[in-house]
């Protein structure tokens, strides 16, 4: 009984998701396809030169969001193949024509168009029949029960029974129970279909996801030497601020102890506590020097450990469930840690939320973790959330990052890695 429960429960929020789906591909996909089609007509004339960015940056949010739903409801994985802007762009109207300029000669535009164009048709239907095989058999039981004897007079059809007397009402509730038995087998694999129909056309072909990763890495790979760069001037920077200066400091104060051990024996004892003071300090500084290098939990324990340390030192309620067969390599782990620190970071600053939930795991070669909190939504990568260091720090091992974060909430970042464990 709770398998049969459980699949019944399963079919359901399948159908479910399949409405949602048939109502974002009719209704966002449909608008966002017919103005930005109108936007490009109009790039000629110069008008489309300004409202074409702002109406492909609202496409590219429409995929991601997809993108989001296909990872998180079916396990299917879309990437997220577009080019990044470059960094001296200018703003303004000149900004805007080479924006354009740039977004026209991304291939990943066009694949966006295209599958609007899928999205709206053949992704409808399959979305909608997913929800369909489940709803239809209610109307079937329905006139079972006597709603019939209202369609008396004028003969009315369930699929294909004519419905006018309580046996043909028995057979419309035995068609909608073939029907609800078809839809618990089949809806799951029609919401899963509608998803791998939509990777079919925004996913790039392979020699364009090659250029792209090529690219990326060259990106990255800059930003990776910057970035070590940068660390290495902050941990130079800390040692001698911080522990350096109270190393010096206790040296000094040793000395004075030295001289003062047999001619002021209690100025000796106040200075001796002061260099008990500093040492600890200074052994204080860096310990949180390392753990910011990298932390000793990370390294002893391993990733999951050390997400659920994060997680008891935030003032949030946060449930943190991990499925992991093994470790990735250190750089991997280490960058999965700091992103997810700096998601829960900034949950606890600006989200309002006052719940977290993570989600830690490994399937089909990819690392995937999943932050979700209850808060006010409106987080954006590259907004100044941090969100944007964290999709740099992730495209150095290539991968990638998902936010899903609609105002009023809930926020969901999604983070993939490639990697196998050991």
């Amino acid at each position: 009984m709770n398998a049969i429960g459980g699949r019944i429960r399963a079919a359901l929020l399948a159908a479910w998701r399949g409405l949602v789906l048939s109502f974002a591909a009719l209704a966002g996909s449909v608008t966002l396809f017919t103005v930005t089609l109108v936007s490009i007509a109009l790039i000629p004339l110069g008008i489309g030169l300004v409202t074409t960015p702002y109406l492909v940056a609202a496409v590219r949010r429409h995929a991601n969001q997809r993108r989001l739903l296909a990872i998180t409801w079916s396990d299917v994985r879309i990437p997220v193949p577009y080019r990044p802007f470059p960094k001296d762009l200018r703003s303004g109207f000149t900004g805007s024509v080479e924006r354009t300029t740039l977004l026209m000669k991304d291939p990943a535009t066009w694949r966006d168009m295209r599958w609007m164009l899928v999205d709206m048709t053949a992704g409808a239907v399959v979305a909608l029949l997913a929800a369909a095989l489940m709803a239809y058999p209610v109307e079937g039981f329905v006139l079972a029960a006597g709603l019939w004897r209202v369609f008396r007079d004028d003969r009315y059809w369930y699929g294909f029974v004519p419905v006018d007397s309580q046996a043909t009402g028995l057979m419309a509730a035995g068609l909608g129970l073939v029907l609800l038995v078809a839809g618990m087998a089949l809806s799951r694999p029609l919401l899963r279909a509608h998803f791998v129909l939509a990777r079919s056309v925004l996913a790039p072909t392979q020699e364009q996801e090659l250029a792209l990763r090529v690219d990326r890495l060259t990106e990255t790979r800059h930003e990776a030497v910057d970035t070590a760069a940068s660390e290495l001037r902050r941990i130079e920077r800390d040692l001698h601020d911080g522990a350096q200066a109270r190393l010096v400091a206790m040296g000094m104060n040793l000395g004075a102890i030295e001289a003062l051990v047999e001619k002021d024996p209690a100025q000796a004892k106040k200075l001796l506590a002061m260099a008990r003071e500093s040492s600890a300090e200074a052994l204080t500084e860096l310990r949180d020097l390392v753990r910011g290098i990298h932390p000793p939990v990370l390294a002893e324990r391993g990733l999951g450990d050390a997400v659920r340390a994060l997680a008891l030192r935030l003032p949030l309620t946060t449930e943190v469930d991990v499925e992991l067969a093994g470790r990735a390599e250190a750089p991997v782990e280490s960058a999965a840690y700091f992103a997810v620190s700096e998601v829960l970071t900034n949950a606890a600053k600006h989200s309002g939320a006052d719940r977290v939930w993570v989600d830690v795991h490994h399937a089909e070669g990819m690392l995937r973790i999943s932050v979700t909190d209850n808060g006010r939504g409106g987080a954006e990568a590259g907004a100044g959330s941090g969100l944007s260091g964290i999709e740099r720090r992730l495209g150095t091992f290539d991968g990638v990052m998902a936010v899903s974060s609609p105002a009023g909430g809930p926020t969901m970042v999604t983070m993939e890695i490639p990697c196998e464990l050991s």
